[in-house]
């Protein structure tokens, strides 16, 4: 039987990959108990990372199809699961690639590729397989390969612009921004945000939040106003942590944790605004911070 220290010693990296893979951090936990299970009754296997990389990608793929379904009906804009990355929850985050990887603004991105696509892209852009490797995990030619990455490439690109990536500074804007919001400072958010910005709330249909994607700064500002407004603004409790490789706002209601907010940084301003208030989506947060 396979040695469990041996899958242990994977499990960061794995669960890495199964939530870039899947933007959930519940399903990625379940990929890995079927990789589990399906490691226990393997045989002897010359090389673990690579035998588990390909049943991790594998069981994401078929996961993805019907997640994709289950999106159509979702009630408003649909959001990746937030997870604490501090303390390594989702395996190395030491390049800006990496980081930029599992970020929600990305995340989202991916959203708009075929499975194999965002397979080729994940397991190239973040964790650096070669082509040759991508080919083997998933049944396919090299060439063709080489060409559903060009195509992701593309795809994610049209919308991806370079963040700051200097998490000092990045840090300073989420205070920054977060404060004027609770205090309703039109001023300091109006020299914040860009023209173009675009806020999203991910209520899922259970927690009160804007059913569409809200864009530019006029609108962008009315919005944040109406939030600082609203009674529990006067209760939520707040902390900045490592959000999906960036810093964030936990959001805490008494002693229940209520939202997760984090904002994309482009040359100084706030280009995105992201707020995630579905409960079942901030489970995972909540378990990593009991």
């Amino acid at each position: 039987m396979p040695d469990v220290e041996v899958f242990e010693g994977q499990r960061s990296r794995l669960m890495g990959l199964a939530y870039r893979m899947l933007g959930s951090a519940a399903e990625a936990e379940d990929v890995l108990q079927d990789a589990y299970l399906r490691w226990s009754r393997a045989g002897q296997v010359e090389v673990p990372a690579a035998w588990l990389t390909t049943v991790v990608t594998n069981l994401c793929l078929n996961r993805l199809s019907l997640a994709r379904v289950r999106r159509e009906s979702y009630a408003g804009p649909w959001l990746p699961e937030p997870v604490l990355t501090a303390d390594g929850a989702l395996g190395p985050l030491e390049t800006v690639e990496q980081r930029e990887s599992v970020s929600l603004g990305v995340l989202v991105l991916l959203e708009r590729l075929s499975p194999a696509e965002r397979a080729v892209f994940i397991l190239r852009e973040a964790f650096g397989h070669p082509h040759r490797e991508i080919a083997e995990i998933l049944g396919i030619g090299e060439d063709h390969s080489r060409q559903l990455h060009r195509r992701a490439r593309a795809h994610v690109g049209e919308d991806r612009r370079r963040r700051d990536v200097d998490a000092g500074r990045h840090r300073r804007i989420v205070e920054t921004f977060f404060g004027a919001t609770l205090d309703g400072n039109v001023g300091a958010l109006e020299r914040l945000l860009a023209e173009d910005v675009v806020a999203v709330a991910d209520g899922g249909g259970e927690a009160s939040a804007a059913r569409r994607p809200i864009a530019g700064r006029t609108p962008v500002l009315r919005y944040l106003e109406g939030l600082g407004r609203r009674p529990e603004a006067a209760l939520v409790t707040s902390r900045i942590a490592e959000v999906n490789g960036e810093p964030a706002v936990l959001l805490w209601v008494g002693d229940a944790l209520y939202g997760v907010l984090s904002v994309q940084v482009e040359d100084g301003r706030v280009a995105g605004v992201r707020i995630v208030l579905a409960p079942r989506k901030l489970a995972f947060v909540a378990a990593q911070l009991a």
